[in-house]
């Protein structure tokens, strides 16, 4: 049995140290797995900037493309349109009307020849041939645009099926001196155009290419589907901002897949806007691995300092149990599980000294069994340990607070240190040890303890052993009184009060 020990004395430092470990462990996992997650994050960002700038190149080098071939065009279409209105061109024959109207213009396999409609819509002059066809294009709205609009000025029409393949018109209104129509000028540029563009790019699977009209009509697409071309996105979330903004970017989900895109224009005040976008998914490609192997090696290092740091604790926890079992055996009587000589002396030489400071009072009962020898040496020396236990047990039941120091001063005696308990409130707490003693024998013959009290408050001039001296003397005349009783010591006179 044990009583009357306080535990944590001196497990309380590896303890404390143990959790400082755990603690250190866990903080430098949480700021190196912070340094990681800012070194990837950091990472992401580089990935989605180099994602932008490429596609911003890339929609800016189609871009350029597209307009300089169109405006290389709407010079052709201004010079035709210009020399129309010269009186003379009517006057001269086919061959010299062509080299006058043609000679300049721009050529090449993708875009079809310059056509000349009257204000009827009837084709007139076509720079392929001398001798035209019958035309009549009066019902297309690139001549309806014209005739209605005279300040339509270049007009880009909707894909649709002209002389043969799929093309767009590029064209302008022939107007007189005096503002009158007298016609369209039109020419066209072929889907193979734009097939040809785009092939010649290394694009991704899922990226795509969008060329728009200033009204969101779709003039080509890449991947190729011809149910879009000519379709309207005008409702689709960020097109028309892409149609009000020079530049820009956003992210947004693809109007037919739905797949989450990175999309990027340029110039978007020019008559055709490219719109290009790459998947998410494709652009984090490279990052979703690093970061999958960063995150599986920081697993590791994280388990790994974890795992040892949960052994050197628990290890350290071990040590702590084994120094307060050594404390506990260091500090402790075997026989009765009260505090032995050695650490009552510590503890009454700590408390004399705090009660100095405090200038409170400092009680101590001696008590000693009465009879003891007489009683060993009749029935045993196991039967007189049974008593000292009870004994004890009766004082560790009677003294209950934290700071108050229940020992086996030596043999038969035991010693109670009680702080900041006044002369009268340590005589009560003798009186409850000795009935608890005398109801617990049962039998005066059996065993009863004698009590001597003493309580004072130390001054710088006085030691301890005062008050020992004072205890003790207060205990030989309670036995001098008869046995059985507590007697209280007047403290300085040790005038002795039964």
């Amino acid at each position: 049995m044990r009583f009357g020990l306080r535990k944590g004395v001196a497990s309380r430092p590896w303890r404390l140290s143990a959790k400082l470990l755990i603690a250190s462990s866990v903080v430098t996992v949480i700021g190196f797995s912070a340094i990681c997650a800012s070194v990837m994050l950091d990472m992401r960002r580089g990935e989605e900037e180099l994602a932008r700038q490429s596609l911003e190149n890339l929609a800016s080098s189609i871009d350029s493309d597209i307009s300089r071939n169109v405006e290389l065009y709407d010079l052709s279409l201004r010079a035709v349109a210009s020399s129309m209105v010269v009186p003379e061109i009517k006057d001269v024959s086919k061959t010299i009307r062509h080299l006058i109207l043609f000679d300049h213009a721009a050529t090449a396999k993708h875009f079809g020849a310059i056509q000349v409609f009257d204000d009827e819509g009837r084709l007139t002059i076509d720079a392929s041939t001398l001798d035209p066809a019958p035309d009549n294009r009066s019902n297309e709205e690139f001549f309806q645009v014209h005739r209605d609009r005279p300040d339509a000025g270049l007009f880009i029409s909707r894909p649709m099926l002209y002389r043969g393949a799929y093309a767009i018109v590029l064209s302008r209104r022939i107007s007189s001196d005096d503002g009158r129509f007298l016609g369209v000028v039109a020419c066209s540029i072929r889907f193979s155009y734009f097939h040809d563009l785009f092939g010649r790019l290394n694009l991704g699977p899922d990226d795509i290419i969008t060329v728009l009209r200033r009204d969101a009509t779709v003039i080509m697409r890449t991947p190729f589907d011809l149910d879009v071309i000519g379709k309207n996105l005008g409702r689709v979330p960020g097109v028309m901002r892409v149609l009000s903004e020079p530049s820009g970017s956003f992210s947004g989900l693809g109007a037919l897949d739905g797949v989450p895109r990175l999309l990027v224009w340029r110039d978007g005040t020019r008559p055709l806007v490219v719109l290009v976008g790459k998947p998410w998914t494709s652009i984090f490609s490279l990052w979703r691995r690093e970061a999958t192997r960063m995150g599986a090696i920081m697993t590791a290092l994280v388990s790994f300092v974890l795992g040892v740091t949960l052994f050197l604790a628990r290890e350290i926890g071990r040590r702590a149990l084994a120094e307060d079992k050594l404390e506990e055996l260091a500090t402790t009587d075997a026989l009765t599980g009260l505090r032995n000589r050695r650490k009552f002396d510590a503890e009454i030489d700590a408390e004399w000294r705090r009660a100095a400071r405090q200038k409170m009072p400092l009680a101590l009962l001696m008590i000693d069994a009465d009879h003891f020898k007489s009683y060993n040496d009749t029935f045993g020396h196991q039967a007189g340990d049974q008593v000292l236990v009870g004994i004890a047990i009766c004082i560790s039941d009677s003294v209950r607070r934290a700071g108050d120091c229940a020992a086996r001063y030596g043999g038969e005696e035991f010693a109670v240190l009680l702080p900041g308990v006044s002369p009268a409130d340590a005589l009560s707490v003798a009186e409850t040890i000795r009935l608890k003693v005398q109801q617990w024998s049962g039998d005066p013959a059996v065993t009863t303890v004698s009590i001597g009290v003493a309580s004072l408050t130390p001054s710088a001039t006085m030691e301890w052993h005062e008050l020992v001296k004072a205890a003790d003397k207060a205990l030989y005349a309670a036995k001098a009184n008869g046995r059985d009783r507590s007697v209280l010591a007047s403290i300085p006179k040790l005038s002795l009060v039964a």
